[in-house]
């Protein structure tokens, strides 16, 4: 049990995004951000399957067969493509459906306060992208638009630095 561990991790993160968020203005979202990580469900199974370098989700889902942390998260956190699934009307199955701008941007500022904890010292700019990348050979349920706009931003962050990323994401993307 890593009690401390973990609480000391998912704060550090939150502190993490909610800087970014005020960067862009998002200013609910950064204030509640993940808040949903502190709720029983997904706290408790944070301190048993804590590991400090990745999601403790992914040891949950090897021991259980899946994650109930995971499946409680995605369905209260907009900012997680996951969230935004439905059913096609095509007969496809489910589908990703794209995603309302400020939630795309949450979800930058996530992944990248994400590395930042999860990488430490080694953490480098493009780690983000790099991540997104592995996710997406996965063929995962995330609607191509909200794809294409997730990695030119991260391409930004990567190619042109944190600056020139959030001054893009705020004035090109939101319209700030």
């Amino acid at each position: 049990m890593h009690f401390w561990g973990h609480l000391k991790t998912i704060s550090h993160h939150r502190r993490l995004v909610r800087k970014y968020c005020f960067r862009l203005g998002l200013y609910w979202q950064g204030l509640t951000h993940d808040l949903s990580k502190y709720s029983p469900i997904e706290f408790w199974a944070g301190v048993k399957y804590f590991q400090g370098d990745r999601s403790p989700n992914d040891a949950q889902r090897r021991e259980r067969g899946y994650s109930a942390s995971w499946l409680h998260h995605k369905g209260r956190n907009r900012h997680h493509f996951e969230y935004w699934t439905d059913y096609s009307i095509r007969g496809e199955g489910i589908i990703g459906v794209e995603m309302p701008k400020k939630y795309v941007a949450e979800m930058f500022c996530d992944r990248l306060a994400a590395s930042r904890v999860y990488r430490g010292k080694d953490f480098q700019l493009a780690d983000p992208y790099l991540f997104f990348q592995r996710s997406m050979k996965k063929r995962l349920l995330i609607a191509p638009e909200t794809a294409a706009l997730l990695e030119t931003m991260l391409i930004k962050l990567r190619d042109e630095g944190e600056d020139a990323a959030f001054t893009y994401i705020r004035h090109e993307v939101l319209g700030k």
